[in-house]
């Protein structure tokens, strides 16, 4: 007979959890990497898969998109960041000036927000 496992309470599998952030790890504040390794064990099974699911962008090509297209504005675009994107595509990259503080500043960016996405997908847990 074909049993139907629930997954609604069990704890997250810590394979699972060390294989995410393997995976991630390089897109995430190096600081943040042990917070989000305990909370992501806190979690149940159903909890997890709802964290797996946050689409987490990539800060090389996050890098790569500020140094072609950063002039325009399109890397603060692909973080969420409407007015700022709006804001620089207007003055051009702030007169390129910028752009070029920005290519330092993406990738840490990036990494920030998807700290923050991370973080809003996951119940509130108070650890």
């Amino acid at each position: 007979m074909n049993e139907i496992i629930t997954t609604e309470n069990t704890k997250v599998n810590p394979n699972l959890v060390q294989n995410y952030l393997m995976t991630n790890a390089k897109n995430l504040p190096e600081v943040s990497i042990e917070e989000i390794r305990t909370k992501l064990s806190n979690l149940t099974q159903e909890e997890f898969n709802r964290v797996q699911v946050v689409p987490i962008k990539d800060s090389l090509i996050m890098f790569i998109l500020s140094f072609c297209f950063g002039n325009y504005g399109v890397d603060r675009f692909m973080l969420g960041q409407v007015g700022l994107g709006v804001l620089k595509l207007l003055t051009v990259g702030g007169c390129g000036i910028w752009w070029l503080i920005d290519l330092f500043l993406i990738m840490e960016e990036t990494k920030k927000t998807n700290y923050e996405k991370i973080m809003s997908a996951m119940p509130y847990q108070n650890i």
